[in-house]
């Protein structure tokens, strides 16, 4: 089949996106604009807001069966503060939850460590040493988009033995 012909037949995927609402909206803004044709991307509209509990089980539930369920994939923003924010692990550990496929996108705005590192929410850190979730750039979404689609048939294969979703909850945001 030709890959035009895929392009036509092929299903619009759903994705859910995880980001930091306060600093990287602006780049959820513009994947949305970039991807609209493609995909359908749900965000979670701030979670904290429409899902009134302090209880982070019935809050991760609800994340699953509001927002994952029905998605194929969870792409994870990644800008200098997510690491840090409680929401965003619990998303990770939503889309763990479905055994979804998980890519995390290093934005510009993430700086790299002394140790030449990126911060990285560590579910989603635990995940891509393990193999189980990818790692791709914000420039690599922006030179190539059908490389997004690749990406995520990809993390659609990963096998779930892979998946790492053991860590405790992040309690609060840091």
């Amino acid at each position: 089949m030709t890959s035009i012909l895929w392009e036509l037949l092929r299903p619009k995927r759903t994705v859910f996106v995880s980001y930091h609402h306060g600093n990287d909206r602006n780049y959820y803004d513009e994947f949305e604009r970039i991807f609209a044709d493609a995909y359908e991307a749900i965000e979670d509209n701030s979670v904290d807001r429409l899902i009134d509990s302090a209880d982070a089980d019935y809050v991760i539930r609800k994340i699953r069966e509001n927002y994952i369920t029905g998605t194929s994939c969870t792409i994870v923003l990644c800008g200098s503060e997510t690491p840090w924010r409680k929401f965003v692990d619990w998303e990770i550990k939503a889309t763990l939850d479905k055994q979804h496929g998980l890519i995390g996108v290093n934005l510009p705005t993430n700086p790299l460590t002394p140790n030449r590192t990126y911060t990285v929410p560590d579910r989603l850190y635990d995940n891509s040493q393990r193999g189980y979730a990818l790692w791709i750039q914000w420039s690599q979404l922006l030179a190539r988009p059908d490389f997004l689609t690749q990406q995520i048939e990809l993390a659609n294969k990963q096998p779930a033995r892979l998946m790492n979703n053991s860590r405790d909850l992040r309690r609060r945001n840091g």
